[in-house]
């Protein structure tokens, strides 16, 4: 190696050594203690007592985990598909020639620029069962429904209820869509409009153009909408917990992975456990982006191979 090699050498790493620093003090040290600290009995107010596997354990036999990962993979297996097929839809529909394209355009992203917590504060007036504006959209309707059935069919009070909680959040969750839908938007713009000629010149109807053009083109960006949408649905916390005024829910429907490591950490002081809940729901985000990328493999079409 020259000297001129280990100068530039020597910046490079000067240059690097930042990123270095806070990859080490913001990922890799806390990794490692949310690993050290779910082997031990650790209350944050006392030095750690080293325990082995007993908070893993205590995990495998604790009723209400399983059901706060029921709730958060239920959760994530129909906000995802639903929010995917939802912001595919405006974004095809706002990328034909309409008049006043980019008045909507806007319209649909602004409400995923609100905040969580202002979003929050929003659909838990919208979800009220008494008097949100849900409820009220929906009131004549079921009253409608109810005379032709000749039985009551009052609207559903989605905070208290614990068979709708869950699809009252799913609602919260599709608010958001203006953001992957502009992505999405993007994507359609990149695909050759020669494909689309080409169909038509052949006779293909506006569905097939869009399952075997649109869709395969498209189909990295939704790979990577899918692998976000993967990560952010598991670590689910603030709308809910929001929603619930920091509680369960009803019948501890609301309960997310997320809320219950919360719970543990800063309402009992169990950081050792929430540590070890940590790290499994981190194990769980891992092994199902895994699975998505392989399902990628085979499905994802790049232009070009």
């Amino acid at each position: 190696m020259t000297p001129g090699d280990r100068i530039r050498c020597r910046q490079g790493l000067g240059f690097l050594l930042p990123w270095l620093v806070g990859f080490v003090v913001f990922s890799v040290y806390p990794l490692a203690a949310s690993l050290w600290f779910s082997l031990c009995d650790y209350s944050v107010l006392a030095p750690p007592v080293f325990l082995g596997t007993k908070n893993y354990t205590d995990m495998a036999y604790d009723p209400v985990f399983w059901q706060a990962l029921r709730n958060t993979l239920v959760f994530a297996a129909v906000a995802i598909p639903l929010g995917t097929a939802l912001s595919i839809g405006l974004a095809v529909l706002l990328n034909q020639p309409i008049r006043a394209r980019g008045f909507f355009r806007t319209i649909f992203f602004l409400p995923s620029l609100v905040p969580v917590i202002s979003l929050a504060i929003l659909w838990q007036w919208i979800l009220n069962g008494q008097m949100g504006l849900l409820n009220t959209v929906l009131l004549y309707p079921l009253r409608w429904v109810g005379g032709v059935l000749g039985t009551p069919c009052p609207p559903p009070d989605w905070l208290n209820d614990p068979s709708f909680a869950l699809w009252g959040l799913v609602f919260t969750g599709l608010w958001g869509t203006g953001h992957a839908m502009v992505i999405y938007l993007a994507g359609l713009q990149e695909i050759p409009a020669e494909l689309y000629e080409a169909a038509e010149l052949d006779g293909t109807s506006a569905w097939q153009r869009f399952r075997h053009i649109t869709l395969p083109m498209l189909s990295p960006v939704i790979f990577f909408n899918v692998i976000m949408g993967v990560i952010g649905t598991l670590q689910t916390f603030a709308v809910p917990f929001i929603l619930t005024g920091g509680g369960d829910g009803p019948g501890r429907s609301l309960l997310f992975v997320a809320t219950y490591i919360y719970q543990h950490a800063f309402s009992y002081w169990n950081m050792g456990y929430a540590c070890s809940l940590a790290l499994f729901l981190f194990l769980i985000i891992a092994l199902l982006t895994l699975w998505v990328v392989r399902i990628g493999e085979t499905r994802v079409h790049y232009a070009g191979r």
